[in-house]
């Protein structure tokens, strides 16, 4: 029992810690100060998806709906004339042209800004990823001499492997994208099924959200370092109290809100959030907490189970891909 505590506290310390360094945005305003690239695209972000898509929903919501709703309304009390009230057909008739142009304004609007907002945002996603990494690089010397001994350790024990090069490297990198695609699909599935788990499944579902947040917003980072996908998964279970700690503000912020609303507000949030994970040493920060506890904390948490089992099974049918993987 005394263990089982001890692990419940050291893992609210690791959370604690995972939750900090989401939330150290000062990161971001150091980044995009450091290029103007990266400022710009970030810029694009919050206008595509803050002013643009957000916008969008304000107005929706505050003049479109309630115009339709004077237009057409739907209480007898907002009738001019009482025979109109009195008769069903009229309100039915309403209801269903109010919704019907509410329908259009979702096809021809939302929907279509929805899709562009996607796709757009994940090629910008990419971009500000790789100027972060830039700007890191640029101060790489600086980093080095504050973490020298780290660096070497790590690569001593294969943290920062490279692939193969050639043909090789490259047939090995689709491997992992397309494994990786798989991974956190299934892992989305299971977080949406853990929806309808009765009285926890809310619960269940928000910390695997988190922890899929996290995984996102550091695999930018670490397919820029060239980190082999056995070691990335491999640190992400053995820290996954750190790793929900970093995707719960990611949560937190869309998990009370509709599913149109919820995207954009993390669409404009989560290059923040990619940003502070560039700029997080999270193995330092863990290894310093871990350094206090002579190595100890909580173990391994196979939280990629399912979702890799499910993955190897469907890559089986690609003989080549799954041969690499």
């Amino acid at each position: 029992m005394d263990a089982l505590s001890l692990n419940a506290r050291r893992s609210a310390i690791l959370w604690l810690a995972g939750f900090r360094e989401a939330c150290s945005l000062h990161r971001v305003f150091i980044l995009c100060f450091s290029s103007k690239a990266l400022a710009i695209r970030t810029g694009q972000c919050f206008l595509l998806n803050g002013l643009i898509f957000l916008g969008s929903l304000f107005m929706f919501n505050s003049v479109v709906m309630p115009t339709l709703l004077w237009i057409l309304p739907s209480e007898c009390g907002q009738f001019v004339s009482e025979h109109i009230c009195q008769s069903r057909t009229a309100l039915a008739l309403y209801s269903f042209t109010r919704r019907v142009l509410v329908e259009l304004f979702y096809v021809f609007w939302f929907y279509p800004l929805y899709a562009f907002s996607i796709i757009l945002s994940t090629m910008w996603y990419n971009d500000i990823a790789r100027y972060a990494f830039e700007v890191l690089k640029r101060k790489g010397i600086h980093l080095a001499k504050a973490s020298g001994e780290k660096a070497s350790q790590d690569n001593q024990n294969g943290m920062h492997s490279s692939r193969p090069g050639g043909l090789e490297g490259v047939v090995v990198g689709i491997g992992e994208q397309l494994y990786s695609l798989l991974l956190l699909a299934f892992f989305f599935i299971e977080a949406v099924a853990a929806l309808f788990i009765p009285y926890i499944g809310t619960a269940i579902s928000f910390l695997l959200n988190a922890w899929m947040y996290a995984y996102y917003c550091f695999e930018y980072k670490w397919n820029l370092s060239e980190l082999s996908l056995d070691k990335r998964l491999e640190f992400f279970e053995s820290n996954w109290a750190f790793f929900a700690g970093f995707g719960s503000p990611c949560v937190l912020a869309i998990f009370f809100f509709s599913r149109l609303v919820s995207y954009g507000v993390m669409a404009i949030l989560f290059p923040l959030f990619v940003l502070t994970a560039a700029g997080c040493l999270a193995e330092q920060v863990i290894d310093s907490i871990r350094g206090e506890w002579n190595g100890g904390g909580p173990g391994k948490v196979p939280i990629f189970y399912a979702a890799d089992t499910l993955s190897m099974f469907v890559l089986r049918f690609i003989p080549n891909v799954r041969k690499e993987q």
